[in-house]
């Protein structure tokens, strides 16, 4: 079985494929308009055969995709968080096209090298050179620039507003609201008013990009999303079945703090502090649908947002870093890996029945 990072991984790559598929087939269905009935490339001399180019070209758009789709997610989404916008889609869509001449090269030797089969007089640089000194080198370039200018918007679009949530617009999951079952974890920075004092707005507010960064790569690594960013608080959702699935909302947790601890040292030269947190998870019904006009969001409404909230508002009190409904940890598989210990019954505010709650720690082997 797949990991969530992996899925989560071919999740994002996938459109990439498929969007360079379709404006390859698009290009495909111009080219052949333009030539009509020749049988060979004017600026080239090169054999066009209308059933062998439509393959050729959906093939190597299909790998283009996914090759660009992979450095996105791979290399590009870490370098370049230092950048803006504008500098992000100049600089990558650079890198891409460099690529794509490689590509382009790459594919007129091997086109050349098939028709050489045929005549061997042919040299196989020729219409490489032929093609790269003609002005319709200039029209494929705009072309491909387009593809690669889309598809960076497409990446930073779907970054903005979190994975997965671009195709439920599109196919109009929550449209109409739905019920869901899900699981909630609020996430709040220790002492963060103290750290944004002592930084000063704009370093603490570099600080957070870096430890909002971090810890989302615990999230994908057991199947969470990121629903909201509420100052230094982060909101970190499961479907039901994925969260209790191996216990992914508590593995996620303990992971975010491996994590912080394998980067204290960068934090700790670069900013003078290590971030550190505390959580609070609850499990319950939520309402989830569409809601605005002016801008459109994905939101879930429901009591069991509001108990998180509390549970992890009570973690200061007990000091702990981490505290747990019943609800749960009834749905939850405790293992011998972990030490539950139950900090009680409590009334929440809002609420007017109480609540046992847990704090959890990994037993130490």
């Amino acid at each position: 079985m797949l990991s969530p990072k992996t899925r989560r991984n071919i999740n994002r790559v996938v459109p990439f494929g498929v969007l360079w598929f379709i404006f390859s087939l698009i290009y495909a269905a111009l080219e052949v308009g333009i030539l009509g009935n020749l049988d060979y490339y004017p600026s080239t001399g090169i054999e066009y055969n209308f059933l062998r180019n439509i393959l050729t070209l959906s093939i190597s758009g299909l790998i283009m995709g996914l090759i660009t789709g992979t450095l996105e997610i791979r290399f590009f989404s870490r370098w370049f968080i230092r950048k803006s916008f504008t500098r992000k889609i100049v600089l990558k869509s650079i890198i891409y096209l460099a690529i794509v001449m490689i590509f382009l090269t790459i594919a007129l030797l091997i086109n050349a090298a098939l028709i050489q089969k045929n005549n061997l007089t042919i040299n196989l640089f020729a219409p490489v050179w032929t093609f790269f000194t003609n002005y319709s080198l200039i029209g494929i370039l705009l072309y491909v620039a387009s593809i690669i200018i889309i598809t960076q918007f497409y990446a930073e679009f779907n970054d903005s507003i979190g994975p997965g949530t671009l195709s439920n617009f599109f196919l109009g999951k929550y449209h109409h609201p739905i019920e869901e079952e899900r699981i909630f974890m609020f996430l709040d920075m220790k002492s963060s008013t103290t750290i944004a004092q002592n930084l000063g707005h704009l370093k603490y507010f570099e600080m957070l990009k870096e430890y909002f960064f971090d810890l989302s790569n615990a999230v994908i690594d057991y199947g969470g999303i990121i629903y909201q960013y509420a100052g230094d608080e982060m909101i970190v959702s499961w479907k039901l079945k994925d969260g209790i699935r191996n216990n992914n909302c508590i593995e996620c947790f303990f992971a975010m703090k491996a994590l912080m601890a394998l980067q204290s040292k960068r934090y700790s030269d670069t900013f003078g502090v290590v971030p550190d947190f505390k959580a609070g998870l609850h499990v319950g019904k939520v309402t989830a649908g569409e809601i605005g006009s002016l801008k459109k969001e994905i939101i879930f409404s429901g009591d069991v947002l509001n108990v998180s909230a509390r549970i992890q508002a009570l973690c200061n009190q007990f000091n702990v870093d981490i505290l747990i409904s019943k609800n749960l940890i009834q749905e939850l598989e405790i293992s011998h890996l972990f030490n539950l210990t139950s900090i009680g019954e409590h009334l929440l505010k809002g609420r007017n029945t109480s609540m046992e709650i847990f704090t959890i720690a990994k037993t130490k082997v």
